[in-house]
């Protein structure tokens, strides 16, 4: 059951990548469940029959048009156990999480630290040892699978991993040798057409500049207005895309469909002195490595920079030096900026492992 208002329940961002996120790590860790890197579509968690949004009062989620139905759904529910001769008949529900973002607030994460209110259970699962690494999977894959993704492309994680762990990749030099064999495609989600872009000149410059590097290296390269793709379209580029880059902006959620390997990777581009944990701590989240660029500099984790709103944020004249870009991406290709928490997870295995 969701307790969100009804702003954030039809956002996608704050749907998907907050509350589905948020509920789905909570509900695989309370179960202690298990996803076997061999069959990542299955849980051993149960599985969840219905999400109910609950709004106690008459909300719009469509503009002007109608109520919502959530609330005729409670309705009904309120009429079929209060009315007359039905004093003995109540809802039964074996199992029910609960949602709220006014709870989540309250926590030392989401309030104190990241404003993110997936984190509060993410994190809480996380220190208990209750997650596994392939939590995420069921969902992801499910979601892929449906919009026709095929199994080679949804296998892409998992190839790269037993790859990786065959070669013991915790030297460098192993993880750069598996690299040159993972085929890299660059997304860039481009926000031209909307209220908060690039300015012109800066956008054509990262264009040219990633057509070149990728042109240079055999790299495929997707250039993509997100809200002129279909969504089998859109999920389909997510499902192949290694490096995904954009101005911060609600198409940055596709990451959460993104393969998560050693070198997946979002870049997100600020106005300068700006800087929000939307999808920097998403991206953590799902083991990848997220870069915060503000034009000629740049930021990763743990040494992110503070969440801020100047004027510009939401404009059109945000800058960025393409170079800059062309260097992060490169850099992390070639194993210069490795994932820590990637290696930090393969020495823990490596270790359980000798210990056996």
């Amino acid at each position: 059951m969701f307790n969100d208002p009804a702003q954030f329940l039809d956002h996608y961002y704050h749907f998907c990548a907050e509350l589905l996120l948020g509920a789905w790590s909570f509900w695989q860790g309370g179960h202690d469940a298990q996803v076997d890197s061999a069959r990542p579509d299955v849980t051993t968690a149960p599985p969840v029959h219905r999400a109910m949004p609950f709004l106690p009062t008459p909300t719009l989620l469509d503009g002007e048009t109608d109520q919502t139905w959530f609330q005729l759904d409670w309705q009904d529910r309120i009429l079929s156990t209060s009315s007359p001769g039905t004093s003995s008949r109540a809802w039964h529900f074996e199992k029910v999480l609960l949602a709220d973002r006014s709870a989540a607030f309250r926590g030392e994460v989401c309030g104190g630290t990241n404003q993110r209110t997936a984190a509060e259970s993410y994190h809480y699962m996380q220190r208990a040892g209750n997650l596994t690494k392939w939590w995420w999977e069921p969902i992801r894959r499910s979601v892929l699978r449906f919009g026709g993704v095929s199994d080679e492309l949804l296998d892409i994680p998992v190839q790269v991993e037993a790859d990786a762990m065959a070669r013991v990749v915790a030297k460098p030099e192993d993880l750069t040798r598996d690299r040159k064999r993972q085929r890299i495609v660059v997304t860039y989600i481009s926000r031209q057409g909307a209220r908060r872009h690039l300015i012109d000149e800066d956008h054509k410059a990262l264009v040219a500049a990633l057509d070149e590097m990728c042109a240079t290296r055999g790299w495929e390269l997707n250039v993509v207005q997100a809200e002129k793709l279909s969504k089998d379209e859109q999920v389909s580029l997510m499902a192949r895309t290694t490096i995904l880059l954009g101005v911060h902006g609600n198409g940055l959620t596709h990451l959460i469909l993104l393969p998560p390997t050693p070198i997946s990777t979002v870049i997100e581009i600020f106005y300068p002195g700006g800087f929000a944990h939307d999808y920097e701590w998403t991206t953590r989240a799902l083991g990848m490595k997220h870069f915060a660029v503000r034009n000629d500099t740049w930021s990763t984790h743990p040494r992110a920079p503070w969440v801020a709103y100047p004027e510009g944020f939401q404009g059109t004249q945000i800058p960025v030096h393409a170079p800059t870009v062309i260097k992060i991406i490169e850099d992390r290709v070639a194993g210069k900026l490795p994932n820590s928490e990637f290696l930090a997870r393969v020495e823990r295995i490596q270790e359980r492992d000798d210990a056996s």
